[in-house]
């Protein structure tokens, strides 16, 4: 069941592509978690200023199956996130600079003001709806793919490296 939830979000995440190549293809508006419990690709908005990072997604009502936001950092430090405005609940999965998951609050509730960390080592942040992840099996140890997280240090590239000739 949960493979056939990734492969669901996978291909609502781009629906104007087949399901092999919205698999294999990394763009900035879209980001692939793998693990053992199979892959799934979400379409993002990306917060990388400050301000969009503040804002996040406060005052949503709504947040479609395969959507999500992922949070940019410059640097791993130790961010903390709260519910203040938010409207819907969220699961926030933290990771490391190479791409790897290191923590997951999950289902986050609307309104809590409780900061929550997901340690110091944090660079980016995706945020996607609640219960999700356990529905899916995203866990600690899981992969991101993105063109945000610095290919040569990543845990699952865009693209193989190549080693020059």
């Amino acid at each position: 069941m949960r493979f056939i939830l990734a492969a669901l979000i996978a291909m609502m995440a781009s629906p104007s592509q087949s399901a092999s190549s919205s698999l294999t293809d990394c763009r900035d508006d879209r980001v692939d978690l793998r693990g053992p419990w199979g892959q799934a690709g979400f379409s993002v908005e990306v917060a990388v200023t400050h301000r969009a990072r503040a804002k996040g997604l406060m005052f949503r009502e709504d947040l479609p199956l395969g959507q999500g936001m992922l949070f940019v950092y410059p640097m791993a430090h130790e961010p903390s996130f709260w519910m203040k405005n938010t409207l819907i609940p969220l699961d926030i999965i933290y990771l490391t600079s190479d791409g790897r998951v290191s923590y997951i609050y999950k289902n986050a509730q609307p309104g809590d003001l409780t900061p929550v960390s997901g340690g110091d080592e944090v660079r980016y942040v995706l945020e996607i709806n609640g219960g999700l992840a356990k529905r899916i099996g995203i866990s600690v140890g899981s992969e991101l793919r993105s063109p945000y997280v610095q290919q040569q240090i990543a845990v699952w590239p865009c693209a193989p490296m190549v080693a020059p000739e």
